[in-house]
């Protein structure tokens, strides 16, 4: 099949932070490994400036004639007009991986112009249905199959790590944890360590005694919102009222990690609770449950085993992308 991949090939489309590794190492290499004709299109250079988007998009597309455009739209960088145009010649679709918190004042927008959506939040299987549209398709992030697990010779250089941009609640979560005598150490976008490349941090999870999975959305705890008046600020300007599963609930185990990770609904749907994953729901539960899985090794490093074993197997992008093209040729 030949597809037209519509996507930004930097972060955020930003050179000086790097590839989208999403992007690039899981949806676009995991194509290829399916033995799929990949032709990419990337709109970085338009971010700010979308009008020749638009004519350059529809142009590219009618010169590739592709069999699926598979798109990797996160703001309004497309006109409904543009989409439109390529839904009358072409099937298209698109990932829509912020449900949870974007689709009242994003997805259902654009979800009509598209042939297929790809949604990653069951709970708004209802919303896509009620405006008509019944050619949704629910999926879920994972891991970059594509890059190689680091080796393990039986040795941590970590006991407790954090790898995500930094935000005020995980910087007062971790600072709460510091002082509770816990070593944790964060890597990222704002963190003092800084960033890391995927070969990096992959080794960090791999060399992690307990990877810690912090949310960035809103929370209402009151030592929290307490602690400093930019973070009652931070939480009424923020849309994301709810936390998500994210590409980092899968990486963690794939690159054999012990992940501890915030309860997100559903996430019971692909780790077993307590046997492949441990998860907490507020401070005090995660300051337990990580002095625990500290003094308890045995128990740690044979829930690392089953969930790596479980990741592996069925939650790398092309897992994701195997199932999403079976019902395609539906």
């Amino acid at each position: 099949m030949k597809i037209l991949y519509v996507d930004i090939e930097y972060d955020y489309g930003i050179k000086s932070r790097g590839l989208n590794s999403i992007g690039q190492d899981g949806f676009k290499n995991s194509f290829e490994k399916l033995g799929h004709e990949i032709i990419p299109f990337y709109y970085d250079e338009y971010l700010n400036n979308t009008k020749p988007l638009q004519e350059n998009l529809l142009r590219f597309a009618d010169k590739v004639k592709p069999d699926l455009i598979f798109f990797m739209i996160f703001r309004d960088h497309f006109d409904i007009n543009t989409l439109s145009k390529l839904k009358e010649k072409y099937t298209t679709v698109n990932w829509f991986g912020d449900d949870t918190w974007r689709f009242d004042n994003f997805t259902y927008k654009y979800a009509p112009y598209f042939t297929w959506s790809i949604t990653t939040d069951k709970f708004s299987l209802h919303k896509y249905y009620k405006i008509g549209i019944s050619n949704v398709i629910r999926s879920q992030w994972a891991a970059i199959n594509t890059n190689e697990v680091p080796k393990f010779n039986g040795s941590y250089k970590y006991d407790v790590t954090f790898v995500g941009a930094k935000h005020p609640y995980r910087k007062w979560f971790t600072d709460k944890l510091s002082k509770k005598g816990i070593n944790i150490q964060c890597f990222g976008f704002g963190w003092n360590n800084g960033s890391l490349t995927s070969e990096q941090m992959n080794d960090v999870f791999c060399h992690s005694k307990i990877n810690l999975n912090l949310s960035n959305s809103n929370s209402l705890s009151i030592d929290y919102l307490l602690s400093s008046p930019t973070n009652i600020a931070h939480t009424i300007k923020s849309k994301k009222t709810m936390s998500q599963i994210k590409a980092r609930n899968f990486e963690i185990p794939y690159f054999n990690g012990f992940q501890l990770s915030d309860y997100v609904p559903t996430i019971e749907e692909y780790f077993d609770m307590g046997k492949e994953i441990v998860c907490y729901s507020n401070f005090d539960e995660a300051e337990m449950l990580i002095k625990y899985y500290l003094r308890n090794e045995e128990e740690r490093e044979n829930i690392k085993k089953l969930s790596h074993k479980k990741a592996t197997s069925e939650h790398g992008y092309i897992n994701r992308l195997k199932e999403f093209l079976r019902i395609l040729e539906k």
